[in-house]
């Protein structure tokens, strides 16, 4: 189901993870950090766990919604939410390249070709970075920071956008592909490549996917405000924008630079953030990224493997059953 190197990549994530987790309990005092965590109002994690899943339910509506644009068919909601589901499980691979893994199932389920799904993985990234970008707006105006990650996160949007509405300037870079090492074999799919892009990526699209993306991270904003104010922050107003400003500005950097699921740099940029713009103390900014963290990321990533483990289910009643054997070319394996 998974590939050797995918599965060396993600153990190689989960000891990065460990690694970073030392590094913020020796930052913060490790007995501080503990202390700090156990004051926290656990009464609230039901609904901060209930936000992080509004959020994996919105982005499910835009996966199914993009499924529907390139013409996907014989896909039920509760297959295809597997499936969605199934592709959180490596998103602490480096660059999220795991979620490639819902489109290599996606092909093993229905046929659809791996080059023909790959750009909703491509547009759920754009329409959620760009929706962050929003998110973080106001707190960006107050406090002037972090204005660069997200210029650079619209500007690098906004190009992607420019080449795939313009299709004279997309014709340019496609029939520049076949000379270039490495791309030549596969400049063919490019061109599927482009054409699903060039439909999931329309305008009102673009527009729709933003806007569900707006909701859907806003949701684990709230949570992350919630998680401070649990760790005993006054509730107030300008604490959710700087709260909803200091996830979004961390989870855009983590992003970019392409860390395993953002490590490291989201954690670093959450705990910096919350110091610098809250006043918080170092062992609560630290416990405040752990918490929300284990709360979204890690969270997901077990979901993901529960998911995992019915699609790989599915797949094996599905070979086994007359006429139903599995996909079996080999382009675009994850």
């Amino acid at each position: 189901m998974i590939s050797r190197s995918l599965r060396i990549k993600f153990l190689a994530s989960l000891g990065f993870a460990v690694l970073v987790l030392a590094v913020l309990a020796f930052y913060a005092d490790a007995g501080k950090l503990v202390e700090t965590v156990s004051r926290f109002n656990w009464a609230s994690l039901p609904v901060i766990l209930a936000l992080t899943l509004f959020n994996y339910a919105v982005r499910f509506l835009k996966w199914h919604y993009y499924l529907g644009q390139i013409g996907v068919e014989g896909l039920g909601w509760w297959r295809s939410c597997v499936l969605f589901f199934a592709g959180l499980s490596m998103v602490v691979t480096p660059g999220k390249v795991g979620e490639w893994l819902k489109s290599y199932l996606l092909r093993e389920m229905t046929g659809t070709p791996f080059f023909r799904s790959a750009p909703i993985i491509l547009a759920e990234r754009l329409t959620d970075g760009l929706a962050m970008v929003l998110l973080g707006a106001t707190g960006l105006t107050l406090s002037g920071l972090g204005w660069e990650v997200m210029a650079v996160i619209v500007a690098g949007g906004g190009a992607i956008l420019a080449v795939i509405w313009v299709r004279p300037l997309a014709g340019f870079f496609l029939d520049l592909a076949p000379k270039l090492p490495g791309i030549g074999s596969r400049a063919m799919h490019l061109t599927e490549f482009y054409e699903g892009a060039r439909s999931l990526l329309s305008p009102k699209n673009t527009v729709l996917g933003i806007a569900l993306g707006f909701f859907s991270w806003g949701a684990e904003c709230v949570a992350y405000y919630l998680v401070l104010v649990g760790l005993g922050l006054p509730e107030s107003p300008l604490l959710a924008v700087q709260a909803a400003f200091i996830l979004a500005a961390a989870s855009l950097g983590g992003s970019l630079l392409l860390t395993p699921g953002g490590l490291g740099v989201a954690e670093g940029g959450i705990t910096g953030l919350a110091q610098y713009l809250v006043g918080a103390s170092t062992e609560l900014a630290t416990a405040s990224a752990i918490l929300i963290r284990v709360s979204t990321l890690w969270f997901g990533v077990v979901l993901g493997f529960i998911a995992l483990a019915i699609a790989t289910r599915m797949l094996g009643k599905q070979t086994a059953a007359p006429g139903g054997a599995a996909v079996t070319d080999s382009s675009g394996q994850v």
